[in-house]
């Protein structure tokens, strides 16, 4: 499976990259720091998996979704946020999202997750 990590920390994408690497059938296949940069690695290397920051500069998490809808692309989209608020969980489900996670409490939930669909 390609994976795509957007998140403007290049600790939190190393960290992820690092352990979602781990999983035989995983290849992170591109980084990106910003939601222009995700878009342009979506179109590039049409990822089977993206984990989305919703903040990030020069546009958003949200940005990236809205992207993702509107061209009608297949990717499942886990959204990896340090503001698991209701309002921003409500809005990246309403545009598509297919999880949603809180680095700060769920974290390892996320592996599990790549894991479990790497497998199938």
């Amino acid at each position: 499976m390609k994976v795509i990590i957007a998140d403007d920390s290049k600790l939190i994408r190393d960290r992820i990259t690092e352990r979602v690497e781990l999983i035989d059938t995983v290849n992170v296949v591109a980084q990106a720091t910003n939601s222009y940069e995700t878009i342009e690695e979506i179109e590039k290397h049409k990822p089977d998996i993206i984990l989305l920051d919703i903040r990030m500069p020069k546009g958003s998490g949200i940005n990236v979704l809205k992207h993702i809808k509107k061209n009608k692309i297949k990717i499942v989209t886990i959204v990896v946020t340090n503001y698991p608020i209701v309002q921003y969980k409500n809005k990246c489900f309403e545009l598509g999202a297919d999880y949603f996670f809180s680095k700060v409490t769920e974290f390892d939930e996320v592996y599990k997750l790549v894991e479990k669909l790497a497998n199938k």
